[in-house]
C-alpha cells in the first residue's frame, strides 16, 4: 500500500491550502491511521469505470451509492463558500469514503489526543473516515480535486458541526478508541 503521506499540523491559521507540516514533520503512518479508523487503499483511477479491485472492496462493504463530484472553480457553484463548508469540523452519522479521480486535496481528522492529522489525497487514493470521527476536508493549492463518493444505501449528506458530542455515533466512536 503506497502512496498516501498524513502528518500531524501546525497550530497556524494561515491559508487552509496550504500543507501545514510541524517544525520537523511528525509523519503519521498507515498504522497510525488505522488505529483511529481510517483506511486507505491505493487503486488505479484511470479503469475506475470497471475496476475488478473497486467492485470487489463496494460489493465487500456494501458501497452501493456512488456520484461523483469536481471541486474546482469552474465546476463548483459558490466554490469559495463551499470550500470555507467543507473546512468546518464536522462528524456523519455514516462512514465518509472517497476515492480521488483526479487531483489532490487534504482531509483532515483528529486522533485520539484531538490533534489535527492531515492526509494529502491524490489520484488512486480511496480512503473510509468512520462515522463519528471529527473532520474536515479542503483543496490544496491546485484548486482541484474530482472524487467518487461512495454510500451505503441512500446517501446522506448531512454534516454535523463540532460540538457534536451528543449523538451516539461519536459516543460509540469514542469508546471504541478506548478499547484499541
Amino acid at each position: 500500500m503506497g502512496g498516501m503521506e498524513a502528518w500531524y499540523m501546525d497550530e497556524s491559521s494561515e491559508d487552509q491550502r496550504l500543507p501545514h507540516t510541524l517544525s520537523p514533520n511528525q509523519p503519521v503512518t498507515l498504522a497510525q491511521l488505522q488505529q483511529i479508523g481510517v483506511y486507505h487503499w491505493k487503486l488505479n483511477a484511470d479503469i475506475y469505470e470497471n475496476d475488478p479491485e473497486l467492485e470487489k472492496i463496494r460489493e465487500e462493504r456494501g458501497y452501493s451509492f456512488m456520484d461523483i463530484i469536481t471541486i474546482h472553480p469552474d465546476k463548483l457553484p459558490d466554490y469559495e463558500n463551499k470550500v470555507k463548508m467543507f473546512y468546518e469540523e464536522h462528524l456523519h452519522l455514516d462512514d465518509e469514503i472517497r476515492y480521488i479521480l483526479d487531483g489532490s486535496s487534504y482531509f483532515d481528522v483528529r486522533d485520539k489526543d484531538d490533534r489535527w492529522i492531515r492526509m494529502a489525497v491524490s489520484k488512486g487514493d480511496l480512503i473510509t473516515l468512520p462515522a463519528g470521527i471529527y473532520h474536515r476536508f479542503t483543496v490544496d493549492q491546485t484548486n482541484y480535486t474530482k472524487a467518487m463518493r461512495l454510500f451505503v444505501g441512500e446517501p446522506v449528506w448531512k454534516a454535523y458541526n463540532r460540538p457534536a458530542d451528543e449523538f451516539d455515533i461519536r459516543k460509540a466512536y469514542v469508546n471504541s478508541l478506548r478499547c484499541s
